[in-house]
């Protein structure tokens, strides 16, 4: 199962750590822009083929520490097309390196759309009777709030193609609360959607114990995630908000057990690590920005493995 392959790179790399790859114009440094800037102009081509050319240098320096990369598609997306094409090549080098994908799509929708978001991105479409696949991830987020037949179609193509899911629990962004928060029978909500989490991996569960069918839990709400962890035993989290967000190590201890039971991710603090005064000392030329990044994600693995 796909989730076990994701535990046993956690143990290889001794790391449940994973990238971010979430890149803006800004982190890239110019030698890489302004080739691109020359040869197609101030386009969106010119900003995908870099943020690419940046990804990979990323991917190259990383691969071999850290389990997983988690690709956000919305910082593709902004770039049309030719950001897709980006974003898809990125999972596709990944994949190459060994790394485990996630990618971050965070879809919702009836049904019947559904079923094709997860065609495109987990499963396979069918022309004609040749078959497919779009974005090739292994696994990817999903927002549950138009209920369990938005999920189904994603869950048949888990089964289907040995693919995971990550769905949203608790959120690690500031204002979660005003409706994860709300009480509905005495129990928030977020409770009552980490109990349905649960159930819909039951059918999900490898060797190690846990579903292919996770949750995203956020290292900004410590309380909430040992309410979470206690009703999702056989959950595996994917946690956000470490770091720049303000989640300490500390505050996400209580989303493992025996020292595995998520990943925990990292995105500008990795990616952008070249940028930070902690690094520009021993980094400070920009082509040697993908260094930085190697030496962020060891620090994040010492720091992680302190508390776990």
């Amino acid at each position: 199962m796909i989730i076990d392959r994701l535990i046993e790179k956690i143990k290889e790399t001794e790391n449940p750590t994973v990238v971010g790859l979430d890149p803006r114009l800004s982190y890239i440094p110019a030698y890489i822009t302004d080739k691109y800037f020359e040869k197609y102009g101030n386009t969106p081509k010119a900003a995908a083929k870099s943020m690419l050319k940046f990804n990979k240098k990323i991917i190259d320096s990383i691969y071999d520490i850290v389990p997983a990369v988690k690709p956000q598609i919305a910082m593709y997306e902004r770039y049309g097309i030719d950001g897709l094409k980006a974003y898809a090549k990125t999972i596709e080098y990944a994949k190459q390196k060994g790394l485990v994908v996630i990618g971050d799509i965070k879809r919702s929708d009836i049904a019947s759309t559904a079923e094709a978001y997860s065609d495109g991105h987990i499963g396979v479409v069918d022309i004609n009777g040749q078959k497919y696949k779009g974005f090739d991830c292994d696994f990817i987020t999903l927002n549950p709030y138009l209920g369990s037949d938005s999920i189904t179609p994603f869950l048949k193509d888990c089964k289907a193609y040995d693919r995971g899911l990550f769905v949203l629990a608790k959120t690690s962004n500031p204002n979660s609360g005003e409706l994860q928060d709300l009480v509905c029978g005495g129990r928030p909500i977020y409770e009552y959607v980490g109990a349905l989490i649960e159930k819909w991996g039951e059918e999900y569960i490898g060797k190690y114990g846990y579903s292919s069918v996770g949750a995203v839990v956020g290292a900004t709400h410590r309380e909430q995630a040992a309410r979470l962890r206690s009703i999702m035993p056989h959950t595996f989290f994917l946690v956000p908000g470490y770091g720049a967000q303000g989640g300490k190590a500390e505050d996400l201890a209580v989303c493992f057990k025996d020292g595995i039971g998520a990943v925990v991710n990292s995105s500008r603090g990795i990616i952008a690590a070249h940028m930070k005064d902690e690094y520009k000392t021993c980094y400070n030329d920009e082509r040697f920005f993908a260094a930085a990044a190697r030496q962020a994600c060891i620090d994040m693995k010492n720091d992680l493995r302190r508390c776990i």
